[in-house]
């Protein structure tokens, strides 16, 4: 009897522990870990009946000490507004109130002597002490409830990146409309009607959803942007439109072995803070992503990689150079129209030579240059963690005629997103593979938990021995032919090519003879590339290639990386 005594008495032991385990459990939970979403329920004190306040995840960029910095969060601030039928003396309310908030008399006696009407905002996203001030008047039916808003503290950083928060189409829900804030919509979306439980019963809510399933989808997400080097991309880039007055400039800046990137940017761009000054909602997509362009001589060294890989050609085979050819009976040209006789595919690269890169054609085949521009996956998309993306426009590489094929292996008559183009360029300097291009690398959930993104590479699409040897090709055209050799760097080889394609005409039938779209790609060091850099600018005004327009921000931008990571050097 008293052994059974003494097992129930332990049975009830273990029982209490278990609950006292899961009360400190719960309490931890709901106290700490869920702490700012009650303290956001207390201060709805001032929240006018059937509206919650906006709740959202936030955005953070990575510096490269790891530290976060916030890139979209909230806002704090309070509605002023009028109950009409509790005035009883207009003018009073009107003096009261013009001491402290900017408004027309007429505008507010008008919304005054709406009886009709039980609620007139005023006011909006007034500031504490504003707020406090009019609170302290206590007029009869004047009242001020908080409110958030989604608020960007870098105002026109990375907009294309982080896109915006706006109305659904019931004209209450928020929820993201472009960039990450569209992608990532799930996982920054807070449902804060659990916050209107009662504390008690949050605590002894269902044991398995409580610690298991609550909110372990939402949270905040980290980004790979770094802040220093996302300001001084898009400084760069709006340098080239006030010297070149372009319709458009955009940039990036990449990891080319893991694909994080670093820096992505487009000008003009767009405040997210202030979405009403933009006339053309045009502005808020993302041309790195959403839209393909004929990219010009910067695919040049993909299709000469290619013709390496497959043992067409080497950097000393030679062709007679007569400074154009027939292809089909089209005349291709270089870019200058000139003759340089024997030459060999260095001076290819050297001269951007389009009849050399029909010389690699002819040697690799058809057959063969579609499957190295193919495998380089031009014709998919990349998977990046941004809404819209598009795939490229390939069928040229279709055709049984030649002359589409040699287009294409310098970069005309294919059209390519900026961030198709720089997952291929990378395989160039990193040993042959396609890089995963990613812009957030980590998911902190409001459970507490964290999830870091991981991405794998894709099988090499050439072998190491080609990325090497066009490599040093690239460096031999920055430390001898770009702008004379005069931009070469002593200490470090960088890689690099510029590009100048013609614009298609928008209705098709052929291409402008004045419009150019210039490009330009580079990567450093090249022994083993630390970032690459990917370039262009939309018809620039007054210059016709892009070494005159877009080599000495590739170059400060190199510099500025270099001194900013402390980058050692490798010659």
């Amino acid at each position: 009897m008293g052994q059974f005594r003494n097992g129930r008495i332990t049975l009830l032991a273990i029982v209490v522990c278990l609950f006292a385990l899961f009360l400190v459990g719960r309490l931890y939970y709901v106290q700490v870990m869920q702490n700012q979403a009650y303290l956001s329920k207390a201060d709805r004190q001032y929240v006018r009946y059937s509206q919650t306040v906006f709740e959202r995840g936030s955005i953070f960029l990575s510096a490269k000490d790891d530290n976060l910095v916030s890139a979209a969060t909230l806002k704090t601030g309070y509605t002023v507004a009028l109950e009409p039928k509790k005035i009883l003396h207009p003018e009073d309310v009107y003096n009261a109130l013009s001491g402290i908030l900017k408004f027309d008399e007429s505008v507010l006696l008008n919304k005054i002597d709406d009886t009709g009407n039980s609620y007139k905002e005023i006011a909006k996203r007034v500031d504490e002490n504003t707020a406090q001030r009019i609170k302290d008047l206590n007029l009869a039916g004047v009242s001020e409830f908080k409110e958030r808003w989604r608020y960007y503290p870098g105002d026109k950083t990375a907009a294309h990146v982080l896109g915006f928060t706006g109305f659904a189409a019931d004209g209450v829900t928020h929820s993201g409309r472009y960039g990450l804030e569209r992608y990532y919509n799930d996982v920054l979306t807070r449902d804060s009607s659990n916050l209107y439980v009662n504390f008690f019963a949050q605590i002894f809510s269902d044991i398995s959803e409580a610690l298991f399933t609550d909110n372990r989808s939402e949270g905040d997400i980290v980004t790979t942007i770094e802040p220093s080097v996302q300001h001084e991309l898009e400084g760069g880039l709006a340098g080239v439109m006030t010297a070149w007055k372009s319709d458009m400039t955009g940039g990036i800046v990449m990891d080319p072995y893991t694909g994080e990137i670093i820096a992505m940017a487009v000008t003009p761009a767009f405040d997210p803070n202030n979405l009403s000054k933009e006339k053309n909602t045009a502005i808020f997509s993302n041309p790195m992503v959403d839209r393909v362009y004929e990219m010009g001589s910067i695919i040049k060294p993909l299709a000469m990689v290619a013709g390496i890989d497959a043992g067409a050609v080497t950097p000393t085979t030679t062709y007679d150079d007569k400074g154009f050819v027939l292809v089909n009976g089209a005349k291709i040209s270089n870019y200058d129209g000139r003759a340089r006789g024997v030459v060999d595919m260095q001076r290819v690269l050297n001269d951007s030579l389009n009849t050399g890169m029909a010389f690699v054609t002819q040697r690799l085949g058809n057959e063969g240059l579609t499957k190295y521009l193919m495998s380089y996956r031009f014709g998919e998309e990349t998977g990046i963690d941004l809404p819209g993306e598009v795939h490229g426009l390939v069928s040229n590489l279709k055709s049984p005629r030649d002359i589409e094929h040699v287009t294409a292996s310098f970069g005309q008559g294919i059209a390519l997103t900026p961030i198709a183009t720089i997952r291929a360029l990378s395989a160039l300097g990193n040993g042959g593979f396609l890089p995963s291009p990613h812009i957030v690398k980590q998911i902190n959930y409001t459970s507490g938990v964290s999830k870091k993104i991981s991405h794998d590479p894709s099988e090499p699409v050439f072998s190491k021995e080609s990325s090497d040897t066009i490599t040093k090709m690239l460096v031999k055209v920055v430390d001898t032919s770009l702008l004379g050799g005069t931009v070469k760097l002593p200490h470090y080889t960088v890689a690099a090519k510029t590009g100048t394609a013609q614009i298609a005409k928008e209705t098709g039938g052929g291409y402008y003879d004045d419009r150019y779209l210039h490009s330009f790609f580079g990567y450093f060091p090249a022994s083993k590339p630390r970032f690459i850099i990917f370039l262009f600018t939309v018809y620039p005004k007054g210059a016709e290639y892009a070494s005159h327009t877009l080599t000495r921000p590739f170059i400060d931008l190199t510099k500025f990386l270099i001194n900013y990571y402390e980058v050692a050097p490798d010659r």
